[in-house]
């Protein structure tokens, strides 16, 4: 989930080191984690949060809708505003909105205040990502870029086998506040990191915001991009609600943290065997499988949270199998959309992770509603969205 919506400024790259801009980017790359961090780790403490508000689990897991939808709307348009910011100077500041915005969740005494926090977490992150990841290649040699940009959204990808767990696990022995103050803490870290490693770097020429839209002129743009949303929807909705799926199907709380441990860990590979196969398969192909495998999966756990059917080693098993089968989407989506609008490629990237998170917005919306009614409901639901990717994506297959 990370996008780059500004080209490098080339001359950043003149007399810096090849050490010194890795170096670098693995301070960036900790921001990043941070960044997943904060995104994911309400699915690790969402019944105690939801405890502690005085609300039903399912109104808390909207703390993850208002943060992606604000994602979603925000990120071309802090592009815009804050193109001509000094790199170091927004990314230092965007990181301290991110701390602070966590220590306000940290210490929200009602839910509409949580909420507020969020919202303004998720403004902090659409600054940070996309800017993390231009920074990152416009610091190294260009045989260098594609290491260090895979450094930094490892970050992402990390924050998903890592970060989670670690809150699940915080939520178990502290709090759920405890565990925010954390992600808190770990966003100054990365901000003072930032602040003494990174050289200063100037901003970008301003991209008017109808000019960054104009990818949508694009018939392959149009016809590829809402694939994106659909398969979020239906594959990482649900996610937000993780920890209590998975005491439907009879997992105690000593096995959630691992069972989120390994959702991560398929994550993790999803996301690197995908990329690598869709350089050479090609993206459909890749697609088909992970949308056929994100179908069976989900239909797998609804048909075991409906029939009461506990066996953990199979739990363990779907969970990998539903982490790698979400995170596989991206790199072909953004092959197909490059593929689609060569000329516009900052720009497309831009957009897909804007339906990314408009997906995982619906995504929780949906899981919101139909988690009361039943886990299993809930599940075969996503199941069926699932299924209807691979229609959308048959309909659109020329679109390569």
């Amino acid at each position: 989930m990370f996008n780059v919506l500004d080209p490098p400024p080339e001359a950043a790259q003149e007399g810096r080191s090849e050490t010194q801009g890795l170096r670098a980017t693995l301070i960036l790359a900790l921001g990043t984690f941070a960044v997943g961090t904060d995104a994911y780790i309400v699915a690790g403490f969402l019944p105690g949060m939801a405890e502690s508000l005085h609300v039903t689990e399912s109104v808390a897991g909207q703390s993850a809708t208002i943060f992606a939808i604000t994602y979603a709307i925000l990120s071309p348009v802090l592009a815009t505003v804050a193109a001509r910011v000094p790199r170091r100077v927004l990314l230092v500041t965007a990181l301290l909105v991110l701390a602070l915005a966590n220590l306000g969740s940290a210490l929200a005494p009602t839910y509409p205040l949580l909420m507020a926090t969020r919202v303004l977490a998720a403004a902090g992150a659409a600054a940070y990502t996309p800017n993390a990841g231009a920074v990152a290649s416009a610091l190294v040699p260009p045989a260098q870029r594609a290491r260090a940009l895979a450094t930094v959204v490892g970050g992402l990808t990390v924050a998903t086998a890592i970060g989670v767990p670690t809150g699940n696990l915080a939520g178990q022995m502290m709090s759920w506040r405890a565990g925010l103050g954390l992600v808190a803490t770990l966003c100054t870290i990365s901000a003072a990191g930032v602040y003494m490693i990174m050289p200063a770097m100037p901003g970008n020429p301003r991209v008017p915001l109808r000019d960054r839209l104009r990818a949508l002129r694009h018939p392959g743009v149009i016809a590829v991009l809402p694939l994106t949303t659909l398969g979020l929807t239906a594959s990482y909705g649900l996610y937000a609600y993780a920890v209590p799926i998975l005491r439907t199907l009879g997992v105690r709380p000593a096995a959630e943290m691992w069972l989120l441990f390994l959702y991560g860990v398929g994550a993790v590979a999803g996301n690197l065997l995908a990329g690598a196969a869709a350089d050479r398969h090609g993206p459909i192909r890749v697609l088909a499988i992970g949308y056929a495998g994100l179908t069976v999966t989900l239909a797998a756990l609804a048909g075991a949270a409906g029939s009461g059917v506990h066996w953990l080693p199979l739990i363990g098993l779907l969970m990998m199998a539903w982490g790698a089968n979400t995170w596989f989407q991206t790199p072909a989506q953004q092959l197909r959309l490059i593929s689609a609008a060569p000329q516009e490629t900052a720009v497309v990237v831009g957009l897909n992770a804007s339906a990314l998170y408009t997906g995982i917005a619906l995504g929780t919306v949906l899981g919101g509603v139909l988690l009361p009614i039943s886990a299993s409901v809930a599940l075969a639901a996503s199941a069926v969205l699932a299924a209807l990717c691979l229609v959308y994506l048959a309909a659109t297959r020329h679109h390569r």
